[in-house]
């Protein structure tokens, strides 16, 4: 297992506990104590899910960038 994978279970899991919370959260049947436990709950996920996206986003620009060096040294060698 990576530490990415650890750092960032699985983000699908992660956005649908978090949408389960907001539901429980909007019902109004919780009580103060357990209201404020799936609050923070709900922070931690959240955080969770934007450092796990965060980190996509730069894998995805490390991509793009590498096959754009490869484009341009494609393109020097036809031309040059």
């Amino acid at each position: 297992v990576t530490k990415t994978k650890k750092r960032h279970p699985n983000l699908e899991k992660s956005l649908a506990d978090l949408e389960t919370i907001v539901e429980e959260l909007e019902s109004g049947e919780l009580s103060l104590d357990r209201s404020l436990q799936m609050f923070e709950k709900g922070i931690q996920l959240s955080r969770e899910c934007q450092a796990a996206l965060k980190e996509a986003e730069q894998k995805v620009q490390v991509l793009v960038n590498d096959e754009l060096k490869d484009l341009d040294a494609d393109g020097l060698d036809q031309n040059g």
